[in-house]
């Protein structure tokens, strides 16, 4: 396939909805206004129209200026209305074609298409959209391409096996886990949708919801109500609502949970780690096992009282939510653990020699958190009634206790292979790296980690960021000097020339990255 291709011509009807979705809220304003007098709503028609007219007419020409080619050695994207840019990313670039179904593109039979080229973000290439078979094909036909400049490149008498795209279940998100996580998801988002909806109300009524007295009138005349109430009552009233918002909170996470992880499966492949979940929005990814950089397990503050836990990988592809490479969203720690072995690592165990933060650097972050508060409480004792200065001394002394004991999870140790380290107090988070995956170790210092013998250790990881703060300097030194002995010992000069007959396409050196 040399010659040019563009996407599906459904697509065009995609840009003439999305026309209609950006001209509705101008044709009610204007509907809605004093413009045209008597002849608004005709006037609003009539804008409404010309949108969609010239919003899919824009839509036509893109897609018929939109075409890609499936070269020998790359693939070439060219778009563009009066500024034309083509893009060509070779196949050996491309870590694998990653599948996403929206809503409304679902119900049409079309994917958006996205080749990952380890670079995350806007170095990625993207087509929107192809349809499901084409999708799949494309797919399938770029996996080909790779594997076949892989095979040329390598040794002629070692045989190359296309990998399956089947493998090994490791994770599976089932409806009543699902609804249980949905739980954890407290969220109110609702209420900021309900808030940034208010900014409209004036354009369609006559209400000036900016209009502080009208607040105040309701909030009066609400209050009057209440205050005759008894206190029983009252009481009853404001209990009802905490509940109602608990309820609301936590069906807003179910909700959205559901709409995100609907059907999350998670299998290994010896094209790595695939990745399939979305009810409205179907996404399907392949992240290749050897551009897993790290781990991160996290977990929340209520959820971590019963074991409940999150798996994500750190990639070369790390997108900007930091949602794409999520692998085990709700798990406990013997669900975590087999995909920890399948990526290539290990969890701690009882052998590890766990470091605990610079004692100094644990004091000196205590006083200065308590300092703020105890700042607070001079003008308090001085201009405020009797006894209320007391409070922000108490809370200076909460937020000392908090740190000494928050000190207890700021940890980090070495083993042979890794690197770990916990932080947090509430709800710990621990990462874990591969030495050989590490590109560079950072000591910083501050004025006050200098004056005190402490130093922040920042290592330098593709796709994610590992610092380790309040480190005894000697301990930084050493951590650091351990580190780059392993990573002097890797020749990355030589990680694309000769395949492992462990997994072809890949160098020894490569592997061991």
């Amino acid at each position: 396939m040399t010659q040019p291709q563009r996407t599906a011509p459904v697509s065009v009807i995609l840009g003439a909805l999305g026309s209609i979705r950006s001209a509705i809220l101008p044709a009610i304003a204007i509907a809605f206004s004093g413009i045209g007098g008597d002849g608004r709503f005709l006037i609003a028609i009539g804008v409404g129209l010309a949108s969609v007219v010239i919003g899919t007419a824009f839509a036509y020409a893109g897609w018929r200026r939109l075409t890609y080619t499936i070269g020998e050695t790359d693939i070439r994207v060219e778009s563009g209305l009066f500024s034309r840019s083509a893009r060509s990313v070779p196949y050996e670039r491309i870590q694998d074609v990653s599948l996403e179904a929206k809503p409304l593109p679902r119900m049409l039979g079309l994917v958006a298409v996205k080749f990952e080229t380890g670079a995350g973000g806007g170095d990625d290439l993207a087509l929107e959209y192809l349809t499901n078979t084409e999708g799949e094909r494309l797919r399938q036909l770029v996996r080909e391409r790779r594997e076949d400049e892989a095979a040329a490149s390598a040794d002629p008498d070692t045989a190359i096996v296309a990998p399956s795209d089947e493998g090994e279940v490791l994770y599976t998100l089932t409806p009543g886990k699902l609804l249980t996580f949905g739980l954890f998801e407290f969220s109110l988002a609702v209420f900021a949708v309900l808030g940034g909806g208010l900014q409209y109300v004036e354009t369609v009524t006559d209400i000036d919801v900016w209009n502080v007295d009208l607040w105040r009138g309701w909030l009066e005349e609400q209050g009057s109500v209440v205050a005759s109430l008894g206190p029983y009552a009252q009481a009853a009233g404001a209990i009802a609502g905490l509940f109602g918002l608990i309820v609301i909170g936590m069906m807003t996470g179910i909700v959205r949970t559901v709409l995100r992880d609907w059907g999350f499966t998670l299998t290994r492949s010896a094209r790595g780690f695939r990745r399939q979940r979305g009810l409205l929005t179907r996404t399907d990814v392949v992240m290749p096992a050897h551009r897993v950089q790290g781990l991160v397990i996290g977990t929340g503050l209520v959820r971590y009282r019963f074991g409940w836990h999150g798996l994500s990988f750190v990639s070369l592809a790390q997108d900007a939510e930091g949602e794409s490479h999520v692998v085990a969203p709700f798990a406990q720690m013997d669900e975590i653990a087999p995909i920890v072995a399948a990526a290539g690592f290990a969890l701690p165990d009882d052998t590890i020699r766990w470091q605990r933060a610079s004692k100094q650097q644990r004091n000196d972050k205590a006083a200065l958190d308590a300092a703020v508060f105890v700042l607070a409480a001079i003008p308090m004792a001085i201009f405020a009634p009797f006894g209320l200065f007391l409070i922000p001394l108490g809370l200076a002394v909460l937020a000392v206790a908090a740190n000494l004991y928050a000190w207890e999870f700021r940890r980090h140790a070495l083993s042979d292979t890794q690197i770990f380290a916990t932080t947090g107090l509430m709800s710990p988070t621990s990462r874990i790296a591969t030495r050989l995956k590490l590109h560079s170790v950072e000591i910083a210092q501050g004025p006050l980690a200098r004056l005190r013998g402490y130093a922040t250790v920042h290592l330098g990881l593709a796709g994610g960021d590992f610092a380790i703060p309040g480190v005894p300097l000697a301990e930084a030194r050493s951590l650091r000097a351990r580190i780059m002995e392993t990573i002097a010992a890797t020749d990355y000069s030589r990680l694309d020339q000769a395949f492992s007959d462990a997994q072809p396409g890949f160098s020894a050196n490569r592997l061991a990255t």
